[in-house]
């Protein structure tokens, strides 16, 4: 990314999960405000009542619309945007699933709230799901009670509790793997999410529905849309998924008017076609990646922030 623009994003954390109901995702991100990732149920507790979890980032913690990552305030140890902690919290390792035979090692939050927070073992279920097929989830969508096999849980879970399963990240915490050569590896809420996700395009935003294409470590990844009746452009947000299709959650200096929050919804933009359409009084169309980092069929993204 550029780094020029690295603390005008946010970096969103998931807590809770991405799912209907869906608690949030939170990234852990590093390096002074970008966009750490980080997701939330949804403010219903985590309940399976049709609210899907946001995808939220740290408050203080930016994304590099070049290609570079982003920051979360300060942190100096060379970590870019989904920076891990040695232990997440939590009674196993969700990268080594060291649980007994019969059980798995899943993310939960066990403070009642809307985002995962933990980690522990359960039991794996009879006839279990693959990635990719239906699932269904026990309680609420950040129970971690599913159906889904071992290496795998229930995502984006709708009012019925009933969702998909999406495999986990394979390697370790340095070196995340995922299985679908079109899918990334999203690591969040400190650690305790580590998630292959669809990657996208945030110019297509071609996601299945109910989700959106939001910032993820130096490229882009499906979540679910927990922005409700919020998410439009200059809204505030704390997490990265509440933001409306086609916008993500920047830091507040970043949007015009955006006062009394971490951050705001802002959306991004053709840097070919300039300014046009960037309607925030100040704003300008930065380009998403330095030219020379940029992904294949990236090359175009760019973001709409006022320049410091």
């Amino acid at each position: 990314m550029n780094t020029q623009w690295m603390k005008a994003l946010t970096v969103v954390a998931l807590t809770g999960c991405v799912q209907t109901s869906k608690p949030d995702i939170e990234p852990q991100a590093e390096g002074g405000g970008g966009d750490s990732a980080e997701t939330s149920a949804g403010g219903d507790g985590g309940s399976s009542t049709g609210e899907d979890p946001g995808m939220t980032s740290s408050p203080g913690t930016t994304v590099d619309p070049s290609g570079g990552g982003s920051s979360s305030g300060g942190d100096e140890d060379g970590c870019h945007f989904i920076c891990t902690p040695d232990t997440p919290p939590g009674e196993c390792d969700v990268w080594a699933q060291d649980c007994q035979d019969g059980q798995k090692c899943m993310p939960w939050a066990n403070d009642g709230g809307s985002s995962w927070n933990s980690l522990k073992c359960v039991d794996v279920a009879e006839n279990a799901g693959q990635p990719g097929d239906e699932c269904h989830v026990e309680g609420s969508g950040v129970s971690g009670i599913d159906d889904c096999a071992l290496g795998a849980m229930c995502w984006n879970v709708n009012e019925e509790g009933l969702g998909t399963c999406v495999a986990f990240c394979g390697g370790t915490p340095a070196s995340p793997v995922c299985e679908d050569p079109n899918a990334s590896c999203v690591i969040a809420n400190d650690g305790v999410l580590t998630l292959c996700l669809p990657t996208c395009d945030p110019l297509l935003q071609d996601c299945d529905a109910g989700q959106a294409c939001y910032p993820v470590d130096d490229g882009f990844a499906c979540g679910p849309d927990a922005s409700g009746e919020m998410g439009a452009f200059g809204d505030p947000c704390e997490f990265l998924n509440v933001c409306d299709p086609g916008l993500f959650c920047a830091n507040a200096a970043a949007v015009p008017g955006c006062a009394g929050s971490n951050g705001c919804c802002t959306n991004f933009c053709e840097f070919s076609q300039g300014n046009a359409q960037c309607t925030g009084q100040g704003q300008e169309c930065v380009q998403w990646y330095d030219a020379a980092a940029a992904p294949p069929g990236l090359e175009d993204v760019g973001a709409c922030l006022i320049p410091e």
